[in-house]
């Protein structure tokens, strides 16, 4: 095997048959000579009746389980858990967590879970909460946490840190981190906030500072890639439904009603495609992915007056980020930015509906429609079960590598598998709904509604280079990774 200088570079390490390893980084990369201390764990009464303590150091998971008998074994993640060695004592670790960006069910269930993996599972009695985002880091004062504080937070939505959006000013984040003589950073956000954690793990390791920067991948959009799914989606999908059923009820109720629900999905149409698959009530689902038009044969017009005659009703799912390219281009919002860089949207809900009331009137036809917006309310709940129990797992798994040296890294799931992943393959692209995906068809045939896509769309979306790891027919074929400066041998 060889593996990679250390260096600011991809950390990549190779195997025979097309393996790969895109490793995280470690302290010991940049701080030679780190001393090193028996894991507590194994002293754990918790884990006593565990057979094996400890993660192999050799574990790993691969991206891709779909292959070739030839193929190339491909691109494989270091596998999360507890190692045997530590390169923390528990009296010397003081660390810290932050929230950013937008809300998300499941925020309160991360925080107490990194506060009672550090508490419980390592000793760890120096625990700070950073008030309000990154600029918390030096424009606020910092909440102590420990066991009693975060008890029943899970039970509330919301962040009890607060949140913000931008405030990223690197040299006084790093400063404000080496005077308060922080050593563990644990940064809960999205791809914006993960770029930004990023940056903050280049500057402590230019500066040989001895702390772990670790990121817990959160977006209820579910757009970030690699991972299986971000924490809050399955808590947003189990939401949305309930206001998929009062359109549902709302428009069968009354004379060609029709109800319209706007989801979240800024770029991503995962909340709406999951929710209308859920629901079963839905007879269109409109996503960023899959561009529609109203007018003419085969427009959603069209289909709309098809299922009235039908059914007499219809509910009609849109995601916040569908249809912006038929919105007017000289709207102000177009090109205006939040502070955390994204695009200001049109609110494509109301737009669509009065489309649609417009396009009833001039036809003098009789219909009834409901607009029902639920998104702050569907941001704003406490994360349901499934979440609840995802968000221990990204949890303590982000806090075993910290104690274990790791650094540079989300903690997240791939393939069922708790993972730790470079920055870098978080924040490089967004995660997209496939429409010539089975998952899209799937949709397509519980809806019963048009594509609205032409041959040519299809054709481009299929033109899409799919991964190298089906790429090639042989056990040597080419495998995508990041560019490396210098390789050594083991």
């Amino acid at each position: 095997m060889s593996s990679v200088e250390s260096s600011s570079k991809p950390k990549i390490i190779t195997g025979s048959c097309g393996y790969v390893l895109e490793d995280v980084p470690h302290l010991s990369d940049y701080l030679p000579g780190l001393p090193t201390y028996h894991n507590p764990l194994q002293d754990n009464p918790a884990y006593s009746v565990v057979k094996q303590y400890f993660v192999d150091a050799d574990d790993t998971v691969p991206q891709k389980i779909v292959v070739h008998k030839d193929g190339p074994r491909g691109i494989h993640f270091r596998r999360a858990g507890p190692r045997q060695k530590v390169y923390f004592e528990s009296d010397e670790v003081h660390a810290c967590i932050v929230t950013c960006g937008g809300l998300c069910p499941g925020l309160n269930t991360v925080i107490r879970e990194i506060v009672s993996s550090l508490s419980y599972m390592y000793g760890v009695k120096r625990i700070l909460g950073i008030d309000g985002g990154y600029r918390g880091f030096y424009a606020k004062n910092t909440v102590p946490l420990d066991s009693k504080v975060v008890n029943d937070i899970h039970k509330r939505g919301g962040t009890i840190l607060g949140t913000s959006r931008g405030g990223h000013d690197t040299t006084k984040i790093v400063d404000s981190i080496q005077d308060r003589g922080i050593n563990q950073v644990y940064i809960i956000g999205g791809d914006g906030t993960q770029r930004g954690a990023s940056v903050i793990f280049e500057e402590v390791r230019r500066r040989g500072l001895k702390v772990a920067v670790v990121g817990i991948p959160k977006t209820i959009d579910n757009d970030i890639p690699v991972i299986d799914k971000s924490f809050g989606f399955d808590t947003a999908v189990e939401e949305a439904q309930r206001a998929i059923n009062a359109a549902h009820v709302e428009a069968e109720s009354i004379e060609n009603g029709i109800g319209v629900v706007k989801l979240m999905g800024r770029y991503s149409g995962f909340i709406a495609m999951y929710a209308t698959l859920a629901s079963r009530d839905v007879d269109c689902c409109l996503i960023p992915e899959s561009p529609f038009y109203l007018e003419g044969e085969g427009g959603l017009f069209e289909y709309i007056e098809k299922r009235l005659k039908e059914s007499g009703h219809m509910v009609l799912v849109i995601a916040e980020g569908a249809g912006q390219d038929l919105m007017s281009k000289s709207m102000e919002s177009m090109t205006l930015k939040d502070a955390s860089g994204n695009k200001l949207l049109n609110d494509v809900g109301l737009w669509l509906s009065q489309s649609i009331k417009d396009h009833f009137n001039q036809k003098k036809m009789v219909m009834n429609l409901k607009y029902i917006d639920p998104t702050y309310m569907i941001r704003a709940v406490p994360s349901n079960a499934s979440d609840n129990v995802y968000c221990t797992l990204l949890a303590q798994s982000a806090v075993h590598g910290a104690m274990a040296g790791y650094t540079g890294y989300v903690s997240g799931l791939v393939n069922g598998r708790q993972t730790y992943i470079p920055f870098y393959r978080i924040t490089e692209k967004q995660n997209n709904v496939v429409i010539t995906d089975r998952m899209w068809a799937r949709l397509l045939s519980s809806t019963n509604q048009p594509s609205f896509l032409s041959p040519k769309d299809v054709s481009d979306d299929k033109e899409k280079p799919m991964s190298a790891l089906l790429d090639d027919g042989n056990c040597n074929g080419p495998v995508d990774v990041p560019p490396v400066t210098k390789e050594i041998t083991k």
